[in-house]
């Protein structure tokens, strides 16, 4: 009698610390996302976003008040000082003027210039 209740006994410890090991490890692997951490990152993502927005405005700007430079049908887009030029114009030297007005906004760290030369209709 003493041996099994010996062995009851062992086997409700060994549960027992099975169970306090595993409930452990699933507590301390669960990643920790509390509110004030996810509002964090959310107001991250949109703190880029404006300073993105207002670089490609910023950049749009420059180029509207560059008078060589043809801007119907020119599109800006920025990603963390990273301009792209998209679109068309008219004239070929204004390819290059374009790019060189895009590069002298401040927060541009580069420029990436995929503008295209279409004939203008009248």
């Amino acid at each position: 009698m003493k041996v099994i209740r010996t062995f009851q006994t062992l086997g409700v410890v060994l549960s027992l610390a099975l169970v306090s090991s595993v409930h452990a490890q699933s507590q301390s692997s669960a990643p920790t996302v509390t509110p004030d951490s996810a509002a964090s990152a959310k107001a991250t993502q949109m703190s880029i976003r404006k300073a993105d927005r207002k670089l490609g405005s910023d950049v749009r700007r420059a180029l509207s008040k560059t008078k060589d430079i043809e801007v119907t049908n020119i599109f800006v887009r920025a990603r963390g000082g990273a301009v792209t030029l998209t679109g068309s114009v008219p004239d070929n030297a204004q390819i290059d003027r374009a790019a060189e007005v895009a590069r002298s906004v401040p927060g541009v760290t580069s420029v990436t210039n995929k503008l295209s030369l279409q004939a203008q209709n009248f």
